[in-house]
């Protein structure tokens, strides 16, 4: 998978807009991250520029297995680590397992929205 197909896959869920919010900062790598949000929440993001991993909201009770599974999958980068990943990219986690764990968080925060917020949305 490249950058372009991971975006891709990104923004095909309904809803999904992305945004580069951190281009102020000092730090280059945070420069160039992307993320995809529904709404204001967002359930992922990439380096566009790196491609290395992507950190993808997960479900606290299914890290731990994820990490003991796949070398691929660290705590989340620079994110709380009860609830973020990092799935790095050329290891030993398949694409087929990105875009699950992609299509997991976009779920997850789907069904926290009020019913207001979905029928805008989506």
């Amino acid at each position: 998978m490249n950058v372009e197909e991971f975006r891709e896959y990104c923004l095909s869920f309904k809803g999904v807009h992305e945004k580069m919010p951190f281009p102020n900062v000092t730090d280059p790598y945070s420069r160039d991250v992307l993320c995809f949000y529904i709404g204001d929440k967002w359930f992922c993001f990439v380096n566009i520029e790196v491609f290395d991993f992507c950190c993808i909201k997960c479900q606290p009770d299914k890290i731990g297995e994820l990490q003991t599974d796949y070398i691929g999958i660290k705590p989340g980068w620079h994110m709380n680590k009860k609830h973020w990943i990092s799935v790095y990219f050329n290891q030993d986690v398949p694409d087929k397992k990105i875009k699950e764990l992609v299509e997991n968080p976009y779920n997850i925060v789907i069904k926290s929205l009020t019913q207001k917020d979905r029928e805008t949305l989506l």
